[in-house]
């Protein structure tokens, strides 16, 4: 890991949020994490992307070190905590690198503010179809929001089902990760967030359907990046994100699973700031 930028909060509407602010030229991006995931995981991505954007990583609310209300996760509603932080920050014009679930809240903020957004950068993307891994839809199960406490074993399985190349995975990583878990309502805003978008059937049609019936409408530069050994959410959704985004190009990474940010970090650095520079 290298050096870790200062955290700083700031108000997103009444949630209290941490973020990074890294860069102080070129255009806004904005790094949105994954369900279960912070900042933290764009740690080898900032400050090369900083080179040439002004960069913003950001917890969700529920997420990280901002704060956990008992609210909606949807991703519509998700979308609307960025749009809050954006306007916060005074983005006016931005461009996002969305992971996972940070992904399909940049689809659904296209959708819904499309004269906000430049370019979409999205990495191994929910909202593009229903099959998620079976780890999710457990949530679903009774009581699993009264029962569930995160344990330093269970966080190191979740992070390794990340990745291809497990030995990636470091205690210090796991350290890290299970700090924030273990944070007064982390675990509750967790299942929360998981059953707002995932069933016991996979990602939920109400979420997924909407997104996809409208990709045709999003026009702006779109790069889809994918972990071929995904785990997660399966590579074959890329092709979904081929056929319907009008103005898309995909970039596979072999050997890398559901965070292809973190794992083949340079090529995921290369590849975005080549695309945001040329596209």
């Amino acid at each position: 890991m290298q050096q870790r930028p200062q955290d700083q909060y700031v108000w997103a509407g009444e949630v209290k949020t941490r973020y990074w602010s890294l860069g102080t030229q070129g255009s806004a991006l904005v790094l949105v994490h994954g369900i279960g995931s912070a900042l933290e995981t764009w740690a080898l991505n900032v400050e090369a992307l900083a080179q040439h954007h002004r960069v913003y990583a950001v917890d969700l609310v529920g997420s990280g070190r901002s704060d956990k209300p008992l609210c909606s996760y949807s991703l519509v509603a998700l979308a609307e905590f960025i749009k809050a932080f954006a306007d916060r920050l005074g983005l006016d014009h931005l461009s996002f690198v969305g992971n996972s679930l940070g992904g399909g809240i940049a689809l659904q903020f296209a959708l819904l503010y499309p004269q906000t957004v430049e370019k979409l950068v999205l990495v191994n993307c929910l909202g593009l179809g229903q099959a998620i891994s079976w780890s999710l839809r457990l949530a679903n199960l009774p009581l699993v929001d009264k029962l569930y406490k995160p344990t330093h074993s269970s966080t190191a399985l979740t992070l390794k089902q990340a990745v291809a190349d497990q030995s990636l995975i470091t205690a210090k990583l796991v350290d890290q990760f299970y700090d924030l878990l273990r944070l007064p309502g982390a675990s509750k805003a967790l299942i929360a967030q998981i059953r707002a978008n995932v069933d016991w059937l996979g990602v939920r049609t109400k979420v997924y359907q909407p997104i996809v019936d409208r990709l045709p409408t999003i026009t702006v530069p779109t790069l889809v990046i994918w972990g071929n050994q995904d785990r997660i959410l399966p590579v074959a959704q890329a092709q979904i994100a081929m056929q319907h985004l009008p103005n898309a190009r995909l970039q596979i990474f072999e050997s890398c699973g559901h965070w292809s940010h973190f794992e083949r970090a340079a090529e995921f650095n290369r590849f975005v700031l080549e695309f945001l520079a040329n596209s």
